[in-house]
């Protein structure tokens, strides 16, 4: 299953890395994290490394390291701005259970 960027979030991580000057995508992953198990996280992807995988939508890269696609397989990531505030909305089919506070999730 593939990973894929909503129309926003393609808009908004393509006007990021213009404003960055460099990179070739966005790396996404997840890592041990809160009461729940998991966190996602998100970073600049400058290179492709062997045990990558790349995943475009709207001519955006999402690289993810091999390890963490089956976390990961079916998620969209979205964009959305919601009054003052504005941050990526991960939707993700594999996610069983999340904390409280919304910061880690379980699968």
């Amino acid at each position: 299953m593939a990973i894929v960027l909503t129309e926003s979030a393609a808009k908004q991580i393509q006007k990021q890395i213009d404003k960055r000057g460099q990179g070739i995508g966005l790396k996404l992953g997840v890592k041990p994290s809160g009461c729940s198990g998991f966190a996602y996280t998100i970073d600049y992807a400058d290179e492709l490394k062997e045990g990558e995988s790349v995943f475009e939508t709207f001519g955006v890269k999402v690289v993810v390291a091999d390890e963490n696609i089956a976390t990961l397989a079916g998620l969209e990531l979205d964009y959305a701005k919601e009054g003052i505030n504005e941050a990526f909305k991960f939707n993700n089919p594999n996610v069983k259970g999340t904390c409280g506070c919304g910061e880690s999730f379980s699968v």
